[in-house]
């Protein structure tokens, strides 16, 4: 499998992320459309951006019901995405409901993946707000686990606990890996972060980058760093 970094491009409105994307000119990208994008803009900026010659990783987390989440990813399945997500903690046969969605309606399904926990989440605090008291590298490898048993490709997680999810769920389980920083830059929001170096040496096989090339001085010089440090 090959690498690649995805954008993220958590921009408000349509309009920031054209005119961030008219700075790439003719290359081909991997984008990362999330909630604050999808909301702002609905279905047709995975079009538009497909339209473009991208690839769209299309961010939403679904996490419901079973039933409402394969009848969720049924309508999503029509989109266009080329990977798309849910939350692992909505257990095992929510999971199996969101492929089963997007199966039915379409053969060449988008890559399906779950969320473990999010790469903002420490281990004090999903102790004392989610009472979850394992170490978060077992918590993680054991949803990646059951996302496994789901038949689902693989697993958003971070860098740092890609070794473990390998050595569980076998090299070729997808890890897809956000909380990426550049060693001088700023962690944001962001407990569980990597260098996009140390995430190709532990072994991710997507890195999703977002504030250090979207808020970068020269946002194309940063995804080139990123696919020099990942990539190459």
């Amino acid at each position: 499998m090959g690498k690649d970094v995805i954008i993220a491009c958590d921009f408000s409105s349509k309009e920031d992320c054209l005119n961030f994307l008219k700075k790439f000119k003719d290359e081909s990208l991997f984008l990362k459309i999330g909630m604050e994008l999808f909301y702002a803009t609905g279905p047709s900026i995975v079009k538009e951006i497909k339209d473009m010659g991208h690839k769209v990783f299309l961010d939403l987390k679904l996490h419901d019901i079973p039933n409402t989440v394969m009848k969720s990813m049924k309508v999503l399945s029509s989109i266009g995405a080329d990977m798309t997500n849910v939350h692992a903690g909505g257990t095992i046969k929510m999971m199996q409901g969101a492929l089963k969605g997007l199966e039915s309606e379409n053969k060449q399904r988008p890559l399906l993946i779950a969320v473990t926990q999010l790469t903002s989440t420490d281990q004090e605090s999903m102790q004392k707000d989610l009472l979850i008291n394992s170490p978060i590298e077992d918590v993680v490898a054991h949803y990646a686990l059951n996302t496994k048993k789901a038949g689902l490709d693989g697993v958003v997680c971070s860098p740092l606990e890609v070794e473990k999810i390998k050595s569980v769920c076998g090299k070729d389980f997808i890890t897809v890996t956000p909380g990426i920083r550049f060693a001088d830059g700023e962690v944001g929001d962001q407990a569980r972060i990597a260098t996009p170096a140390n995430a190709k040496k532990w072994g991710s096989d997507y890195i999703v980058v977002g504030r250090p090339i979207t808020q970068a001085e020269d946002p194309v010089k940063a995804y080139k760093q990123c696919v020099s440090d990942f990539v190459d």
